[in-house]
């Protein structure tokens, strides 16, 4: 399963990526995410921010070949995202602590009629890193 995210805004070269994931109804993952309640999961959640950090690296510089989430640290969750809603993530490049691993920090939001203020669904730190190769 591939998780659709829509960038809204990308400038690579602030280190800033904005993105969008709408949840509909017929997604797959709320099958049992959860039974009469369904709400888009945490890990997708996280997903959308690293998928968003993906594409701003792939921009940045497209010589650096594909990353996987190295490290997860600090996420929280909050507000549910429920059908018919979108998470709206926005992710920026913090810091490059050895050559090829990025540290971003990211936060999803979702809006709700009739609140003045989208609510804080997800945020975090996490980091990318290089996928590794076999040795064979």
């Amino acid at each position: 399963m591939r998780l659709e995210l829509e960038i809204v805004h990308l400038d690579p070269d602030a280190g800033r990526v904005a993105a969008t994931h709408a949840v509909r109804s017929q997604d797959a993952y709320l099958a049992d995410h959860f039974s009469g309640f369904p709400i888009l999961p945490g890990v997708l959640m996280l997903e959308a921010m690293v998928e968003a950090a993906r594409r701003l690296l792939a921009q940045r510089d497209p010589s650096l070949g594909r990353h996987v989430l190295g490290r997860a640290r600090a996420i929280k969750y909050g507000a549910m995202v429920r059908p018919g809603r979108s998470l709206e993530v926005e992710v920026a490049l913090h810091a490059e602590p050895e050559p090829g691993v990025f540290e971003f920090r990211g936060v999803g939001t979702v809006a709700e009629p009739g609140e003045p203020e989208p609510r804080t669904a997800v945020s975090g730190r996490f980091t990318l890193r290089p996928i590794r190769q076999d040795r064979g």
